[in-house]
């Protein structure tokens, strides 16, 4: 079992455990990523990037990760999949020898 099949699996006990799944349509997951996303931003308010409150960054983003590996195994997304399936298609809209150094979007590269 790889790891996001553990934490996928362990994500599904406690949920079920809890008849929670009731709740976590893609909808309501979908605003709880966003919302928990928000709260990571917490983190880096009023302060500059050095001076973040890690402690806050591994709570949020730990809830934000949660909510979308719980996504991915409700519509049956394949995690590694999607993931480096992404980087690919960013790969062919940001080569290497046009967006390195460059904060641009890829229509302005």
């Amino acid at each position: 079992m790889t790891d996001i099949e553990i934490i996928q699996t362990e994500l599904r006990k406690f949920n079920q455990e809890r008849d929670w799944d009731q709740f976590h349509n893609g909808k309501d997951l979908a605003v709880a990523i966003s919302i928990e996303a928000g709260e990571l931003l917490e983190a880096f308010l009023w302060r500059s990037p050095e001076d973040a409150k890690v402690e806050k960054i591994r709570e949020e983003l730990a809830d934000v990760l949660n909510y979308a590996f719980q996504m991915a195994d409700k519509y049956g997304l394949n995690i590694k999949e999607i993931m480096l399936e992404k980087i690919r298609k960013n790969a062919e809209k940001y080569p290497v020898e046009k967006a390195k150094g460059s904060a641009k979007k890829y229509n302005e590269i």
